[in-house]
C-alpha cells in the first residue's frame, strides 16, 4: 500500500538548521508531484514547498523563501526540505503530500497520499 513516512524532525534552537526526509513507498514516485505542508498548534495546514515530478521547478511559500529549499531524489523514492535560519514561528508538524495530477500547488485537495507527519520545534 502507499505509504510516506517523515523523518527529521525535532527540537533545535533559533537560527539552527535541520532537514526533512520524506520516504515514499507503494507508488510510482517519479510520476507525482510532491510539497510540504505544516500545521502549527490552533492553525490551519498550510503549504510550505512543493516540487515537481522530475525536480526542475518548485514553489516555496514567501514566509520560507530563502530559508527553505525542497529537492527530491527519485532512485531513492525521497522527498527532502532543507531548513535554514528557522525561527519559533517555524514551529509545527510537517507532513508531505504527493498529486497525480497537480504540481507546484498549496491546495491540500490537490493532494492524493499524506504522511503522518514530523514535529519540528524551534525554541527562542
Amino acid at each position: 500500500q502507499v505509504q510516506l513516512v517523515e523523518s527529521g524532525g525535532g527540537s533545535v534552537q533559533a537560527g539552527g538548521s535541520l532537514r526533512l526526509s520524506c520516504a515514499a513507498s507503494g507508488y510510482t514516485f517519479s510520476d507525482y508531484c510532491m510539497a510540504w505542508f505544516r500545521q502549527a498548534p490552533g492553525k490551519e495546514r498550510e503549504g510550505v514547498a512543493a516540487i515537481t515530478s522530475g525536480g526542475g521547478t518548485i514553489n516555496v511559500e514567501d514566509s520560507v523563501e530563502g530559508r527553505f529549499t525542497v529537492s527530491r531524489d527519485n532512485a531513492k523514492k525521497t522527498l527532502y526540505l532543507q531548513m535554514n535560519t528557522l525561527k519559533p514561528e517555524d514551529t509545527a508538524m510537517y507532513y508531505c503530500a504527493a498529486s497525480s495530477s497537480h504540481c507546484l500547488t498549496f491546495r491540500e485537495f490537490h493532494y492524493n497520499y499524506w504522511g503522518q507527519g514530523t514535529q519540528v520545534t524551534v525554541s527562542s
